[in-house]
């Protein structure tokens, strides 16, 4: 559902969104910094995998946007780059840009 509000000699269009709308988007943004880190550490995730506790195929969901860590998986991510758990959320994303439908 989109809004259009006028305001002289400016238009502003504020979407409505369903929270799991924007935690997709979110996911999709924390995946690609994910990526970034990753590709800084190791040149593969299957070097991820040999060098953690993660399987390739369970580390994958997390670049690819598919899952949602938990906590523990974030410090285990942390760990496995060897960075403070807050550079993992270290990237761009505006949540004023988004109304939230509660």
């Amino acid at each position: 559902m989109e809004y259009l509000i006028e305001i002289p000699k400016l238009l502003l269009i504020i979407k409505l969104m369903d929270s799991k709308e924007v935690l997709k988007l979110y996911m999709q943004c924390f995946s690609e910094h994910l990526k970034e880190i990753r590709k800084k550490k190791y040149n593969s995730m299957d070097a991820v995998a040999q060098n953690s506790v993660f399987d390739s195929s369970n580390y994958n969901k997390y670049e690819n946007g598919k899952g949602n860590p938990t906590i523990e998986t974030i410090l285990k991510m942390a760990s496995v780059f060897k960075i403070p758990p807050k550079e993992l959320f270290d990237f761009d994303f505006d949540i004023e840009k988004y109304k939230i439908d509660e």
